[in-house]
């Protein structure tokens, strides 16, 4: 149950005045990663699991070390050069084993070779083409339609708008939204917007592919946790399901939403985690969602996990030398003193 936050303020200036956030930060590890691991972890132990293993950038090796430490369970984190620093630190002290690859498509070969000879529960893709991460643990993210459900207090959103990967996340609450409808919970299923990197998502719905094409990248994102080049038939699926749109973002974008989110509403997340605002503001500037629209967007994880790529040093400045030169560079920073009554 994270919270569902009112956004006015960010609102206001998105053009969106009933903006609410999905804050995913609040789960244990700091991510949404948490719902997947959960479920994921308890199937891998009832079905006598030894050694869990993924391969990822960061939240998902984090995640399912943790709860493979709690279940005692042996975890293996196969990741790349570049990850985040804060999340391989998290993951370590989970007490997980991380086999960093030179090349990034080498995880996948290892977890294949691991699952078939050792028989390790292996929650993330590992075999081309890409169809998500394991299923059961796909289940766990309806939860958080669940709750936007409940929290929206019979004000059900317009749009959902989520940060896409693969597209787990955002296929589970397509899930979990059309749990509700069919039990007549909910009168309609809200549209879903994945926000992406490179397309893949896009060019798809635009070309009415069902095949998710290899988008050559013209750029390296800053957005690690959703960099793929190529997402997946159920990201696509939920997005036409709902009659939903994919956007792509741009790191320019990403850095300048992130500082926003921060000072206007007290909220700092990850760099990939503000993508759907980016989104919103896209679709909002395009007309295709209205000002009268409730919309909720899903940040996925917390500021702190990528901190190396997005602090910035210079922010702060050189210690004073004295209380007279703070004082000066603080009046002119927030205002001269009020004058006295």
């Amino acid at each position: 149950m994270t919270p569902l936050l009112p956004a006015e303020r960010l609102g206001e200036v998105l053009g969106v005045p009933q903006l609410f956030i999905k804050d995913e930060g609040r789960n244990p590890t700091g991510s949404h990663k948490d719902r997947f691991s959960t479920v994921a972890v308890s199937m891998a132990r009832g079905q006598g699991g030894r050694v869990l293993a993924t391969a990822s950038s960061g939240n998902a090796g984090a995640s399912l070390a943790a709860y493979a430490a709690k279940s005692g369970l042996g975890c293996v984190v196969a990741t790349f050069a570049g990850a985040a620093g804060p999340m391989l630190s998290q993951i370590h002290a989970y007490g997980a084993s991380v086999i960093p690859m030179a090349d990034k498509s080498d995880r996948w070969k290892l977890l294949e070779k691991a699952a078939d000879r050792l028989g390790w529960f292996v929650t993330s893709p590992y075999q081309h083409p890409v169809v998500g991460s394991h299923p059961l643990g796909i289940e766990g993210y309806k939860t958080i339609a669940y709750e936007i459900a409940e929290q929206a207090d019979g004000h059900l959103p317009d749009w959902c708008v989520l940060p896409v990967c693969y597209g787990d996340a955002l296929a589970g609450v397509a899930a979990g939204f059309h749990d509700l409808h069919r039990r007549g919970t909910i009168a309609r299923v809200p549209r879903l917007v994945a926000a992406e990197v490179h397309g893949s998502l896009s060019k798809a719905l635009e070309n009415g592919f069902d095949r998710i094409e290899e988008q050559e990248p013209s750029f390296e994102t800053i957005a690690l946790s959703i960099g793929t080049t190529r997402s997946t038939y159920q990201a696509v699926k939920a997005l036409r399901d709902t009659g939903g749109h994919a956007v792509c973002v741009s790191n320019e974008k990403l850095i300048r939403m992130q500082k926003a989110l921060a000072a206007r509403e007290g909220l700092f997340v990850e760099l990939a985690s503000v993508a759907p605002l980016v989104a919103i503001q896209d679709l909002r500037d395009r007309q295709i969602i209205a000002p009268g629209d409730r919309v909720v967007a899903v940040v996925t994880a917390t500021g702190l996990k990528d901190l190396d790529i997005s602090a910035n040093p210079t922010a702060t400045p050189a210690p004073f030398e004295s209380v007279e030169a703070a004082w000066q560079w603080a009046t002119g920073r927030h205002g001269a003193e009020p004058a006295a009554a």
